[in-house]
This record gives structure tokens, C-alpha cells and sequence, in this order.
């Protein structure tokens, strides 16, 4: 099996657990995730099994989409629900939809954003989790990030001298919600966390495709997918695409250099472009040669 599963991850499973149930009900060793989910939350995890292990860095780069709730008035350690509460401040004041829904639109565009201190992002050679759980705060570099869009998606009601209310957000790789539930609230005047979080897209997969672990068994066992499974080319569809001819294509699989066409004379040096043959296989996934800018050279080759 080569290509992506595009599981629908359950709460209580890191995406470590679930690679590892994965490799079992799959018999193979070859298989990655896209992009970390924490424990509790939920949504879009595709998996790369066989050769498709190939593209993972091609997934992760993709935009995201989560439905979040967040909840004003309470902070925690970690930023979401999972965390001991640091701070409460009773929410007083009267908070409209209209205010909720500018102030959602005043976050949308390129940000600057710390990590939290509970995730796996490293300094000096350490996660933050791991400097968190022994007590330690260290400085944490920010990030650029990107919010493509922000809407809200429900009332705001109250819980207890709180306001919660959810919303949607398409966001670059790299954007923590828990953090912009934070930043909601500081805006806002009050502490806060993210109360719940579901990705519901990655890239071009939706929630919809996706399929439970108990699916992935059923469908193996039948030894075909009716959903929930992209070939690598399908995977891979939101790259530029190159087709050449047959008799390039039998060299491509040899990781010969290619020469620049009119369509891929623009490439800047990080550029990847998708090369597919012409019955619709892609083959490589090639990007500019630096000793030669009038070359593609290939960095991924897939069959």
C-alpha cells in the first residue's frame, strides 16, 4: 500500500499512538503523520504509508482549518482545557456577537506567536513540554504565522462567571489555537484557554473523507478502500504540476536532471514542482538545480 490514509484521529490518542495502531492493523512499518495532534483534540490526521512516506513534508506544509471554543475568564498552564487553572477573573461585562466577530477579524493576516511552553517545539535541544513539567520558563522564539480567516460560529453564552462562544479558523502551518484563545482574551481584557479543538481540514482534506480506525480495519480487510485513501498522486495534487513524455519518464525514475520549460523557468530555489507522467502518475517532485539554473533537479524520487 502506497499513498495516505486520511484518518479522522479520536480524542485521547497522541498521533504517535496513532501511527503505532496503524502499523498494526496495516502489517508494515512505513507509516507517518502529517502534522501533530495533541491528545484531546480530534479531526483531520492523514497518515503516509509505503512509498508515500516520501511526501509527508508536502502535507505538512499545508493549511489548516479548526473549530475551536474558547472560554474568558479562566487561564490555565497549557492553555487549553487539559491544564491546572492559573488565573480566574469573573466576567462582568457584556460582551456583544459584534464585538467577538471584529475582534476575530482584527487577527486575520501575518502574526507573531510565541509556542506555549507545553509543546513539542525544541530549544537547545529540549521540548518546551519538558522545561514545563520541571517548572522552568525559558524564552521561547516567536513565529510568523498567517490567519486566512477567522468566523465566528456560535452564541456567546455563559458558564459560571465565564463567556464561551466557538469559531473557525483557516491558518497557516505552525499556529497554535490554544495561543490565539489566549490572545482573544487579552484583547478582550480577560484571561483565557481553548476549551475545545477539532481539526476539520488540511490542505485540500476535509473531515468528510476521513475514516475511523474501525473503518481502516473493515476496509483492509476487504483489501479496498470505498473511502478515506488518496494515491500518492492524488495526495499530492495542490503542487505545480509538470507532465513530460514517456521516454523522459523512464529516465525520471533514474533521478536524471530535467531542463527548464517555459512554465518552470520562474522556480525560485525553494520551489518544488510535482513532474507526472501523461497516464496521470506523478514520478518525482522536482525543484531548481543550484549549480545550474537552468535545470530541475530531483529531490523526491516516488516510483
Amino acid at each position: 500500500m502506497d499513498g495516505v490514509i486520511l484518518l479522522h484521529k479520536p480524542v485521547g490518542m497522541t498521533s504517535h499512538d496513532c501511527v503505532m495502531k496503524a502499523r498494526k492493523i496495516l502489517h508494515t512499518k512505513k507509516v507517518g503523520h502529517t502534522g501533530t495532534l495533541d491528545p484531546d483534540v480530534s479531526g483531520v490526521l492523514p497518515l503516509c504509508v509505503g512509498r508515500g512516506t516520501k511526501i509527508v513534508e508536502y502535507l505538512l506544509n499545508a493549511s489548516k482549518t479548526y473549530e475551536a471554543e474558547v472560554t474568558i475568564g479562566i487561564s490555565t498552564t497549557t492553555e487549553d482545557q487539559s491544564g491546572k487553572m492559573v488565573d480566574k477573573v469573573p466576567v462582568i461585562q457584556t460582551i456583544d456577537k459584534q464585538e467577538i466577530e471584529q475582534l476575530l477579524k482584527s487577527l486575520q493576516g501575518k502574526l507573531k506567536q510565541k509556542p506555549p511552553m507545553y509543546s513539542a517545539v525544541k530549544v537547545n535541544g529540549k521540548k518546551l513540554y519538558e522545561y514545563a513539567r520541571k517548572g522552568i520558563e525559558v524564552d521561547r522564539p516567536e513565529r510568523q504565522i498567517e490567519i486566512y480567516n477567522m468566523d465566528l460560529l456560535s452564541d456567546i453564552y455563559d458558564k459560571e462567571d465565564t463567556l464561551s462562544f466557538s469559531f473557525r479558523v483557516h491558518c497557516s502551518k505552525g499556529t497554535y489555537v490554544r495561543t490565539l484563545a489566549v490572545m482573544i482574551g487579552e484583547k478582550l481584557g480577560y484571561p483565557a484557554h481553548m476549551s475545545h479543538l477539532k481539526r476539520v481540514a488540511s490542505g485540500t482534506i476535509k473531515i468528510d473523507e476521513c475514516i475511523s480506525f474501525e473503518e481502516l480495519e473493515q476496509f483492509h480487510g476487504l483489501g479496498q478502500f470505498q473511502k478515506g485513501f488518496l494515491s500518492i498522486s492524488d495526495a499530492i495534487k495542490h503542487l505545480p504540476k509538470l507532465v513530460i513524455n514517456d521516454t523522459l519518464a523512464e529516465k525520471v525514475k533514474n533521478g536524471i536532471l530535467l531542463s527548464k520549460t517555459d512554465e518552470t523557468r520562474e522556480m525560485n530555489q525553494d520551489d518544488v514542482i510535482a513532474v507526472f507522467n501523461q497516464h496521470g502518475t506523478c514520478l518525482a517532485i522536482y525543484q531548481s538545480y543550484i549549480k545550474d539554473d537552468h535545470l530541475l533537479k530531483p529531490v523526491k524520487v516516488l516510483i
